[in-house]
């Protein structure tokens, strides 16, 4: 059970995640989007979509400082161990709650707004669920965590499962709730590209090389 949960799991999400982007790009360029209904309702977007999208780049550099840089080389940079809890803790737990209210806003948004409510797709319910639960479960874990050393246990294994060395006597050592919360984040991994978050990847750089549009009146093309 620990091989197939801890070493089977990470590996499959993992290829899923990669296969899975290149079958999404191949087969459906078209649908390669947020599917964003900003037309249809916009007071609720304009609170919720700054609140999520801010509050999970914050909760996402925070997890890659705490799972990809060992506890060794902040200490050798002289950041003490407390100092590293505290941000981690206010930091982590403010983005945490901004982003968790912001799914909640747009969740409800999509639920109530009937013309955005019909674009929902094939795996939205899936995909808002593990989005929500791994979130709760990491934001639970941040706020009431008992201080528990996860670059002792869980950094240890994820780092781990890069270099083709799983140590699953590492993860074992971690609290039940770790563990819940990094097998969600595994499955939410393995469903996202075929979800609306494959919209993470799209990133606008067009934008600064497109030629400008030009708008033209009705009363200028009349005269010409």
């Amino acid at each position: 059970m620990n091989t197939a949960l801890w070493v089977v799991l990470p590996y499959i999400a993992l290829t899923t995640f990669v296969l899975g982007h290149l079958w999404r790009y191949r087969t459906d360029k078209f649908g390669w989007t947020a599917r964003s209904g900003q037309l249809h309702e916009q007071r609720l977007l304009r609170w919720g979509s700054p609140l999520f999208h801010y509050g999970i780049l914050v909760t996402a550099l925070g997890h890659a400082a705490g799972l990809l840089v060992p506890a060794g080389v902040t200490e050798a940079l002289g950041v003490p161990v407390t100092l590293y809890k505290l941000a981690a803790f206010v930091l982590g737990g403010v983005a945490g709650i901004a982003a968790l209210a912001g799914l909640a806003i747009l969740i409800y948004r999509r639920l109530t707004v009937r013309a955005v409510a019909r674009s929902r797709v094939f795996g939205d319910t899936v995909m808002y669920t593990l989005l929500t639960s791994t979130m709760l479960l990491g934001l639970g874990i941040t706020l009431f965590g008992g201080g528990h050393e996860y670059r002792e246990t869980v950094a240890p294994w994820f780092r781990s499962i890069f270099v083709l060395q799983p140590d699953t006597d590492a993860i074992a050592d971690a609290p039940f709730w770790f563990k819940v919360h990094a097998l969600s984040a595994w499955m939410l991994i393995a469903c996202w590209p075929f979800t609306r978050l494959v919209h993470a990847f799209s990133l606008p750089l067009g934008y600064f090389t497109r030629p400008y549009i030009l708008y033209r009146g009705r009363e200028g093309s009349r005269r010409a």
